[in-house]
């Protein structure tokens, strides 16, 4: 495991969660990146994602 200052010199590795902006910016630095494209269930809405989870039971 890396200490704190060793951290700072090493060569980030990045995954990214959502903002495909993001991952394009770290591309454009040249740091090695993967991106997800992943959003919330149901768009985020409390209702539809109530009736996704009585479905799921």
């Amino acid at each position: 495991m890396l200490t704190i200052n060793e951290l700072f010199h090493a060569q980030l590795k990045v995954v990214n969660v959502g903002l495909e902006s993001f991952y394009e910016a770290m591309l454009d630095q040249n740091t090695p990146a993967c991106h997800i494209d992943w959003k919330p269930p149901a768009g985020g809405d409390p209702r539809l994602l109530e009736i996704l989870a009585k479905l799921s039971r």
